[in-house]
């Protein structure tokens, strides 16, 4: 047996178990799928040890390939970001990035920009991942992602590209029958939509200019994993939601929505890109940094205009 590690079967298992599949790691890395299965047999037989339990329809990682495939995707990541490095030179950025997106603004604002970076950068291919949900980048295996925060977590490292303001919001309808609110206290008997996945807490923290704050716990009869599903209930005047500036926006121009309490401010965040580790930035990740740096740092969406 050589001494040599075998670099190709760890790459390639990494792969495997990364995607769930030998026919969508063999597509990732532009191999056959023959090839990649003989190359975890040969890696299971230098290991000694099965790396995956194979039916017909199921594969799933052994309780061994399970304590490997950690070790192995660090091993696959380390080695694109060698040959990232040593790309630098080079006129184009290339391979693939994983970039996890919220779904609102990835539709409305990131969406939109994609066909300008995939021309700017023909050898790049984007895995573009639109989820409200919070990811874990390194545990889930994203090069980067654009997150809206107050804060960016502090395990990352976030490169803040605008604010973002939140918004209360209701409709000229809603206002007209059941009034407007003067007081964030005036809040706890309206109906209040609610979002699952704002960060931090589900309380309403609003700060008046004199630097007073007060805290509201939002009720009412609907709660969304997503801001977008608020807006029918919202312009059928049935309720007051808060709602992002990046959204809010269209309607207030419009006058489809009013915004509430103006002389109180809600959260202010910020757009953050943000990535596991700064040690070693691969030259695909700095353009992606520098391209929405370049489109989002002065956004349209800004209200008032």
């Amino acid at each position: 047996m050589s001494k040599l590690p075998d670099f190709e079967g760890l790459a390639m298992f990494a792969k495997v178990a990364e995607e769930g599949s030998f026919a969508a790691a063999a597509r990732i890395m532009g191999v056959s799928v023959p090839t990649v299965s003989r190359a975890v047999a040969r890696l299971e037989e230098r290991l000694g040890g099965r790396l995956f339990n194979r039916t017909s329809r199921q594969l799933s990682l052994t309780e061994f390939g399970l304590s490997m495939a950690a070790k192995a995707s660090d091993l696959y990541r380390q080695a694109e970001e060698v040959e990232s490095e040593a790309q630098d030179l080079s006129v184009q950025p290339r391979g693939q990035v994983r970039l996890a997106i919220p779904m609102s603004f990835g539709l409305r604002w990131v969406a939109p920009l994609m066909p300008k970076l995939l021309r700017l950068y023909p050898e790049l291919s984007v895995d573009l991942h639109l989820s409200d949900a919070s990811v874990d980048l390194i545990a889930d295996g994203f090069d980067a992602a654009l997150r809206i925060a107050a804060l960016p977590d502090s395990s990352l490292v976030a490169r803040r590209i605008c604010s973002v303001t939140q918004f209360l919001v209701a409709s000229a309808g809603y206002l007209e029958q059941h009034g407007r609110p003067e007081h964030p206290r005036d809040l706890a008997n309206r109906s209040c939509l609610s979002y699952a996945y704002r960060a931090r807490t589900q309380v309403w923290r609003f700060t008046h200019h004199s630097g007073v704050e007060e805290d509201v716990v939002p009720n009412g009869p609907l709660r969304v994993t997503n801001s977008d599903a608020m807006i029918p209930v919202l312009l059928e005047g049935l309720a007051i939601a808060e709602l992002p500036e990046f959204m809010a926006s269209e309607y207030l121009a419009d006058g489809r929505l009013e915004r509430i309490l103006p002389e109180w401010s809600m959260t202010r965040g910020g757009l953050y890109f943000v990535t596991p580790s700064a040690r070693t930035r691969p030259v695909k990740i700095r353009v992606l940094s520098d391209f929405f740096a370049e489109h989002l740092a002065d956004p349209v969406w800004r209200w008032p205009r």
